[in-house]
């Protein structure tokens, strides 16, 4: 007999769906989560060398003054606001509101929007602070 399932894909998956934001945000708010874990490690990088002494965190300190450390701080910025703004929208979700279809495809829509903005003024308010 016959294995008439063979090549078909036992459960839908990604090649089935065809992407929407809700879907896309979705993804991107678990990629930003498991960045944020590699970000973690830089800030308690920065405390490690804050406590070792002057000489390792003028290093440390330097080395996130290059424009590659500015850019994966950035990045880290970047990862946080747009985590942050995808926790908010489940939050909602969990509270039992935004479920109709045009509002979250536009919460979805504005997500990347905000998170570029906040992390831009984030960056601003930091540069202006020196």
């Amino acid at each position: 007999m016959a294995n008439v399932t063979r090549s078909r894909p036992l459960s839908p998956h990604l090649q089935v769906y065809k992407p929407i934001p809700t879907m896309v945000m979705s993804i991107v708010h678990r990629i930003t989560g498991m960045a944020l874990y590699f970000g973690t490690i830089l800030v308690a990088w920065w405390l490690i060398a804050a406590a070792t002494g002057e000489v390792y965190f003028d290093w440390v300190s330097w080395f996130f003054g290059t424009w590659i450390g500015r850019l994966v701080l950035f990045g880290y910025t970047w990862a946080l606001m747009h985590h942050m703004l995808g926790g908010l929208r489940h939050f909602m979700w969990d509270m039992g509101r935004g479920y109709e279809k045009h509002f979250s495809t536009r919460l979805a829509l504005l997500t990347p929007v905000v998170s570029v903005a906040l992390t831009v003024l984030i960056w601003i308010a930091g540069t202006l602070a020196r």
